[in-house]
């Protein structure tokens, strides 16, 4: 495939993929919205397209954002915007991709924790700041993913899908080894799908309970109580006394 390059770094390859396209194909290899190949010049400029979207998202509606303003604010144009993004949704869609990956750590704080002894109710403590962290540092995306779901736009609910089914299923299975404690009727993946369902609800609604006088330490108190007895079928430890 022959190929040339443009003044912002791109290699333009002779075959187009579909304008939806911006993640990566053959491999590694980034591609842009008009099947384009960005050199290094062209990878800085789409991030920076990605990171002034993220910082508009933080102080305004998604549907106000305006590629115009998204290409002033990162030092380039429209049209060059366009080379990367069809449309300002798709770029918030990549800032929620890479948040999904992001969101293996909660799979991994579940998979690698301590679910027996006096380790179990550390582990769910690091599990609910883990939920807390994980919001707090992509708020801003957040609510827009949680908008489009509700609204129903397919790809938005697909990503927060995939990344809330992870730790799904990763919990599910640690119910499922300490079966012994629990009720015979009790089904790990419901437990775990209503815990990891209140983890990011709770997560994503702190500052609401804030305003209602209802302190974060308490909200963490009480999530990791509930997802200690839940996981383990044991009472959590005494508060320390005093």
């Amino acid at each position: 495939m022959s190929s040339r390059s443009d003044r912002d770094g791109v290699a333009v390859a002779d075959a187009a993929l579909d304008p939806a396209v911006t993640a990566a194909v053959d491999g590694d290899e980034l591609r842009a919205a008009d099947g384009r190949v960005p050199g290094r010049r062209g990878r800085a400029t789409r991030q920076r397209l990605l990171d002034e979207t993220a910082e508009m998202l933080k102080s305004s509606n998604y549907r106000d954002l305006k590629v115009v303003d998204i290409a002033r604010a990162a030092g380039t144009s429209p049209a060059t915007f366009y080379q990367y993004f069809p449309e300002v949704e798709s770029a918030i869609l990549v800032l929620a991709e890479d948040m999904a990956h992001e969101g293996s750590a909660l799979t991994t704080i579940v998979a690698e924790g301590v679910w027996r002894g006096r380790g179990a109710y550390p582990t769910a403590e690091r599990l609910v700041d883990g939920f807390f962290d994980f919001w707090e540092s992509h708020r801003s995306v957040m609510r827009v993913v949680d908008l489009a779901t509700e609204e129903g736009d397919q790809r938005f609910r697909n990503l927060r899908t995939r990344l809330l089914n992870e730790v799904v299923v990763a919990l599910a299975g640690v119910i499922h080894s300490q079966r012994d404690r629990h009720p015979p009727d009790l089904d790990p993946t419901a437990t775990a799908g209503v815990l990891v369902a209140m983890l990011a609800t709770v997560a994503g609604h702190r500052y609401g309970f804030e305003f209602w006088g209802i302190r974060t330490d308490d909200i963490r108190r009480s999530m990791a109580r509930i997802v200690h007895t839940s996981v383990t079928g044991q009472k959590p430890p005494a508060p320390p006394a005093g």
